[in-house]
């Protein structure tokens, strides 16, 4: 292989066609189901799938063979299916997905969810980086090495549109389509984070997360503020007692042991690496205000706290009327929607049904207290890399990043991961991605750094080349 003429090859597909379609897929608000309801009547899913499935096919072409299919279920979203052959028997998976999460307040001035801005080597704009790039990097991947004429195993590209919603649709689409997928040995996912974009990161663990809406009621209706309080105890005041039983309010531990798993010591190893990589930088990306300080000035702790440990996030609520039309009511109601983020090897389903039980149980006064479970899926604790592919990306990290690579956990969840995992115990998986410091996922001044993208392309292209290399010795 050639990796300076593969850098060439990727680069100029990126800057030539990659970027200019990415730029047309950020102006579509195709968001997730869970935030578009009325997804199918507004057809902005389907737009966005029309534009990566055209410019898909126009490079089947130079990928000898090589089929896509949007396949449609009744009543789910769609998938984009590419089969492209190979040699030998193996098979290559790589995945990532086209829907978004929904607008968030408080872009800078000049930028907007739906407004995609170029600024230097970064592309600004809603899914971008999570995760319209994901089918443009994994062809460019495909189509660097037929230019060069290197083969690779059989490799199947899916795409689907549910991810920022919990993938519900997919298991259905991967029993629907179990006999064309085969067996992988290799998985491919570009849905991850990296730490910086210095070098290329690895992701080893992934949490899973539950949530849902929980409801306080204690009237029918609202009342007179000063006839009542004192009387009626507030919804909102029981609300937060009943948060306190999940978390520590001084400290936002967890409380729950039940919540917890043993993190392996190999984890923790790495954590204190990616510590030492990466320092101050750890909590430095965020967008902190004055005077702010994280839980910990220990690096290794607020790495494992945020890959390894629970962690509850309030996202949004309800029952309480804006600031400027807030009367002197004691409200019937408050709601809030909680994010649980749990550890990697912990189940779930089970966590969801601790945390209903936990919520409603025993209600302070008989208040009307419901949590309605709204999402939940286990995490994904990579298996142990095998010496092949420890070397083929460690080698890749250095032709195109210059630099080591580093293994990490992230703090988010694909739940593709986990369903993966356990359909395909002895495939390896090469989980990586472009979602770095300031990048900004899912919330405000979201961007993709354009550079990152080209070098995860070259990448991939790499290890699915050392893939096949290996997959002929055996």
């Amino acid at each position: 292989m050639d990796t300076a003429r593969l850098s060439r090859f990727v680069s100029g597909l990126w800057d030539d066609e990659i970027v200019p379609q990415l730029v047309e897929y950020i102006r579509i608000p195709n968001k997730s189901p869970m935030f578009d309801a009325k997804w199918v009547e507004h057809g902005y899913m389907d737009a966005a799938v029309k534009l990566m499935e055209t410019w898909a096919r126009s490079k089947l072409a130079a990928l000898p063979g090589a089929t896509l299919e949007v396949v449609r279920l009744e009543g789910r979203t769609p998938l984009i299916y590419i089969d492209v052959p190979g040699q030998g028997d193996d098979t290559v998976m790589l995945y990532g997905h086209l829907d978004k999460q929904p607008e968030m307040t408080g872009w800078a001035e000049g930028l907007g969810p739906w407004t995609p801005v170029i600024k230097g080597d970064k592309l600004y704009g809603r899914g971008g980086a999570d995760d319209g790039y994901a089918i443009f990097g994994s062809l460019a991947a495909l189509l660097a090495l037929h230019e060069q004429g290197i083969p690779h195993a059989r490799c199947v590209v899916m795409i689907e549109a549910c991810e920022e919603s919990g993938s519900y649709d997919l298991p259905y689409y991967v029993d629907h389509l179990a006999a064309r997928i085969g067996s992988p040995s290799l998985v491919v996912c570009l849905d991850s984070g990296c730490g910086n974009y210095d070098q290329l990161w690895l992701t080893t663990s992934l949490r899973g997360m539950t949530g849902g809406n929980l409801t306080v009621q204690v009237l029918e209706e609202g009342v007179h503020s000063g006839d009542a309080s004192g009387v009626v105890p507030s919804s909102f005041r029981i609300l937060r007692e009943l948060l306190s039983r999940l978390e520590d309010p001084v400290t936002g531990q967890i409380k729950p042991k039940e919540l917890y798993v043993e993190i392996p010591v190999q984890r923790v190893e790495q954590a204190k690496l990616s510590a030492e990589v990466l320092g101050d930088d750890i909590y430095d990306k965020f967008p902190w205000v004055d005077g702010m300080q994280p839980v910990t000035h220990d690096l290794a702790e607020l790495v494992l706290n945020r890959t390894w440990r629970p962690q509850l996030a309030v996202t949004g609520i309800g029952g309480m009327p804006p600031l400027d039309s807030a009367g002197n009511v004691l409200r019937p109601q408050t709601s809030v929607k909680l994010s649980l983020r749990v550890p990697p090897t912990l189940n779930g389903a089970k966590a969801g049904e601790f945390l209903k039980q936990l919520l409603e149980k025993d209600p302070p006064y008989g208040a009307k207290v419901t949590f309605a479970l709204e999402k939940d899926g286990s995490g994904w604790n990579a298996p142990q890399l095998s010496p092949w592919l420890e070397q083929a990306v460690a080698d890749a990290s250095q032709h195109y990043f210059g630099a080591p690579t580093t293994y990490m956990g992230e703090g988010g969840s694909i739940p593709f991961m986990g369903m993966l995992g356990e359909k395909f115990p002895k495939a390896q998986f090469l989980i990586t991605g472009v979602l770095g410091p300031h990048s900004n996922a899912h919330g405000p001044n979201e961007f993709l750094h354009i550079p990152t993208g080209k070098k995860v392309s070259m990448v991939v292209a790499e290890v699915v080349a050392r893939h096949h290399e290996q997959s002929s010795k055996a």
